[in-house]
């Protein structure tokens, strides 16, 4: 269902390299990137399922999630309480979030998803 033929192969590896690119940048500037940017491209670009979609950008952000804290790190700029309460706060939040995730027709995580970029888009706006 999401495989793409060999010929492809080369293509979804630039794409996927460019999306990680356009990501990584974001994240540097905004703090955002993998579910801003990754899902949305993985499931145009390159035809993810919603879940799938979602899932691998998960698993993407836990390294540019890493090198972030890091650089930002080295000049300062992170609350490492903050940081540990939050993670503390997201541990507990993600099981929750995953299994309900993984309940949801791809049809309804796509229309929930884009509501919820559109509440938060609203709310930046705004505020």
């Amino acid at each position: 269902m999401e495989a793409t033929p060999a010929a492809d192969q080369r293509a979804d590896t630039w794409q996927l390299v460019g999306i990680g690119l356009a990501a990584g940048v974001m994240s540097g500037i905004f703090g955002v990137g993998g579910g801003i940017l990754m899902v949305p491209a993985m499931v145009v670009l390159l035809r993810f399922g919603q879940h799938r979609a979602h899932a691998t950008s998960l698993a993407a952000v836990v390294p540019i999630a890493a090198v972030s804290a890091f650089v930002f790190g080295r000049a300062d700029s992170v609350n490492l309480v903050a940081a540990a309460l939050l993670t503390a706060g997201s541990l507990l939040g993600v099981q929750a979030g995953a299994q309900l995730m993984n309940r949801l027709s791809g049809q309804r995580l796509a229309v929930a998803f884009g509501a919820f970029l559109i509440l938060i888009a609203l709310l930046m706006f705004f505020l």
